[in-house]
């Protein structure tokens, strides 16, 4: 473990992307639970909509106590401006963490390649040590087009080191052989591919001597969603009203998120009622209920749900190709119940 004083030098460093739903979260979340208790380690979460859940659920389910410092860059992809909020965000966690690893979960619909530029910039020469670089993978999204027509999904696949075929329990006949061919077709015969249920795999993963991809070009070719003039919601101070929403687009995806105050309490029952008919793309919340502070996590393969020990407000954040945000927003506040009071821990 490094101290106090010593200089941040060759952080080992890795990059664990993916699709959405793919099971990143749970991935990291898996990682952290194997962690060495006598390592720090800094895990820097990019998301694409405004409000930013992850940093609030991994904080919830394991918070400082375990020494895993989290950092959000919410609103779109985290390279964009040159990197600037990217380098801002990471440089105040490394200062404050001084790790032993560091974990970077790029969003779901960001551009990897153009993260790793940022990462091996001259200015990260000396503090970071590039590892592994981690793609997990759903193999039964290779017969659906809009994953394999995207730029995205496919730029993902060429900048690992080690692809993790996630959800295999899930899989049919021929979907391993389906993945590890595609595979070989995207990025070529040494990217090496393993399998996993519920994002588990060893942490001797993350050390793997792979020769680390280089990013094909520096051209940020994607929509920008960072605005210079505008704060995030994610960083912005509740007003009176208890709540705040945020909407963004890009990538042939709309989110939409909310944070709410803490004195704003959901009805459990009405909230598991109102997640099991949703249609989404995702959802991610962590929420304050009458029977405690729970994380939740929305995929095609369902629901679940997850209690936390803190979580100071409820967040909230959907995603999909289409959304009704007028009616999400009318269910959602119909599941509040108390404005007034506390939750019980």
């Amino acid at each position: 473990m490094r101290s106090e004083h010593q200089p941040i030098l060759k952080v080992p460093t890795n990059i664990i992307t993916g699709f959405l739903g793919v099971g990143k979260t749970s991935a990291i979340l898996n990682l952290i639970k194997n962690k060495p208790n006598n390592e720090r380690w800094a895990v820097l979460v990019n998301e694409f909509g405004e409000i930013g859940v992850d940093g609030s659920l991994v904080q919830g389910m394991h918070g400082d106590t375990k020494q895993v410092f989290i950092r959000e860059v919410p609103g779109g992809c985290m390279c964009c401006a040159a990197g600037v909020p990217m380098q801002v965000a990471l440089n105040q966690l490394l200062l404050k963490s001084k790790p032993d690893r560091l974990l970077i979960e790029p969003t779901g619909l960001g551009h990897p390649k153009e993260v790793l530029q940022v990462l091996s910039s001259e200015h990260y020469r000396d503090t970071l040590l590039l590892q592994t670089n981690i793609t997990l993978v759903d193999a039964r999204n290779l017969s659906d087009a809009r994953y394999t027509e995207h730029e995205t999904f496919n730029q993902q696949i060429a900048i690992a080191n080690t692809v993790v075929g996630n959800k295999e329990d899930l899989y049919q006949e021929g979907d391993v052989g389906k993945l590890q061919d595609y595979v070989v077709k995207v990025a070529g015969q040494n990217t090496k591919v393993i399998f996993s249920e519920h994002g588990t795999f060893s942490l001797t993963e993350l050390d793997s001597t792979n020769q680390i991809q280089q990013p094909v070009s520096d051209h940020h070719d994607h929509h920008d969603h960072h605005t210079e003039s505008q704060p995030l919601a994610s960083e912005v101070s509740m007003p009176e009203r208890g709540f705040i929403k945020a909407i963004n687009k890009g990538e042939g995806f709309y989110s939409v998120g909310w944070r709410f105050a803490e004195t704003k309490i959901f009805d459990h029952n009405k909230l598991l009622l109102l997640f099991s008919a949703l249609t989404v793309e995702r959802m991610k919340a962590v929420l304050r209920t009458d029977n405690g502070t729970f994380g939740y996590n929305l995929t095609v393969d369902g629901l679940t749900e997850t209690q936390l020990e803190e979580c100071q407000e409820s967040r909230i954040e959907l995603i999909a190709e289409q959304l009704n945000i007028s009616l999400i927003e009318q269910q959602l506040f119909n599941c509040i119940k108390s404005l007034d009071k506390p939750v019980n821990s």
